[in-house]
């Protein structure tokens, strides 16, 4: 893990971010593309606290079989994602419903989670470590064990947050992990190089292509957003483009009825989208009871896409190829299958004609962070 950030950060593509405390060294600049990282005012970082963060995020010892942790569904080695599993697998390799996202950039996102039900960084590392089919613990009391007594860990809490004993609770611990993560940062792919960086061949005449399809006749560009001096490509919205909800519409109404009388808490809730796949399926729903919201989830940022196949909430989209073909049939998979009565307004037959798909293919792909991509060739060699 310490490889990949120090690697990150020697090619300007890590940021810890402004709001540190003490004498932490200079700033990294924000890696080419992307804005400085959003640090919330309660929680500051310091090279110490990333520090602990880190050491958290590859426990083990935070699992009912001692071999699950943060980086098991997030791994540096395969972009922060468990690339090539169509689901995420947990304690005794148990299944959940949904693809694991990438850690990279998560910094920028406004909620956590496909269906956005953490607010932030710090909420989402709270709710893995008692998920049954990910860390399934009963309670976070195993966890507050380890880290009162364990000499490293009571060593580091005291430092970072003088704290100690029954004084350190998951507050602090989740505090570490967020801190950590928002060091995970990757920009200056070819893309950003071309388009902010002014260097006219760092993409491909194929890719060139590719970038006027995204942002014209694509459309792509509406909900994977690039601006002017920035580009995170995601709105931080939710949309239902007919993945997943398209199987059981007809059972919506009925699901739908079902899951407003159980009025589930949102630790419920959280449960329920990882064993129940008809749950996970109605997506934002479940967190905002809103009609509006049915099969709807997160868009997620297309940097560094090429490297985390396979895609979209339940991994059901094998490639990217796959996925352009799903908008250009209007949100359906397979020509001819019906769409969904949910689907967003912005999701209709794409004026792109089949052999253009490689172009937009090769223009995703060019957003590829190189150090990221170096990280993977790496480890291939090993």
């Amino acid at each position: 893990m310490k490889t990949v950030v120090l690697t990150m950060l020697a090619g300007a593509a890590l940021l810890v971010a402004a709001g540190v405390v003490g004498d932490p060294g200079p700033t990294p600049s924000a890696p080419l593309g992307l804005p400085p990282v959003p640090i919330p005012q309660d929680n500051p970082q310091t090279p110490a606290k990333i520090a602990l963060g880190e050491k958290l995020y590859n426990e083990k010892r935070f699992s009912t079989d001692g071999e699950v942790g943060c980086f098991t569904c997030h791994d540096p080695k395969k972009a922060f994602t468990d690339s090539p599993l169509r689901v995420s697998e947990g304690i005794e390799k148990k299944t959940g419903t949904r693809n694991s996202p990438t850690v990279v950039n998560s910094a920028y996102l406004t909620t956590q989670f496909w269906d956005g039900r953490s607010p932030d960084l710090e909420d989402q590392a709270l709710h893995p470590f008692v998920n049954p089919v990910e860390h399934g613990l009963a309670s976070h009391d195993p966890i507050l064990a380890i880290v009162r007594t364990d000499p490293d860990y009571v060593a580091a809490f005291e430092e970072v947050f003088g704290k100690a004993g029954d004084d350190v609770t998951m507050r602090e611990v989740t505090l570490a992990i967020a801190a950590f993560e928002r060091t995970v940062v990757a920009g200056n792919s070819p893309f950003d190089r071309w388009f902010y960086g002014g260097e006219a061949d760092a993409l491909t005449e194929q890719q060139k292509r590719g970038y006027d399809l995204f942002v014209h006749e694509g459309r792509c560009v509406s909900c994977h957003v690039i601006e002017q001096t920035q580009a995170l490509f995601t709105d931080n919205r939710f949309h239902n483009i007919g993945v997943g909800i398209n199987a059981i519409q007809d059972e919506v109404p009925e699901l739908a009825a079902e899951f407003l009388e159980a009025d589930l808490e949102l630790s419920e809730v959280d449960v329920e989208v990882l064993t129940d796949p008809r749950t996970s399926e109605i997506g934002r729903f479940a967190i905002t009871h809103k009609f509006d919201d049915l099969g709807s989830f997160k868009t997620p940022t297309l940097r560094n896409v090429a490297l985390t196949a396979p895609y979209m909430h339940d991994g059901s989209i094998a490639t990217l190829e796959d996925v352009v073909i799903h908008y250009l049939n209007g949100g359906v998979t397979e020509a001819g299958d019906p769409v969904n009565d949910f689907l967003s307004g912005g999701i209709r037959p794409l004026n792109i004609e089949v052999e253009d798909v490689p172009d937009l293919v090769a223009f995703m792909e060019a957003l590829t962070s190189p150090e990221i991509e170096a990280q993977l060739e790496q480890t291939e060699g090993e």
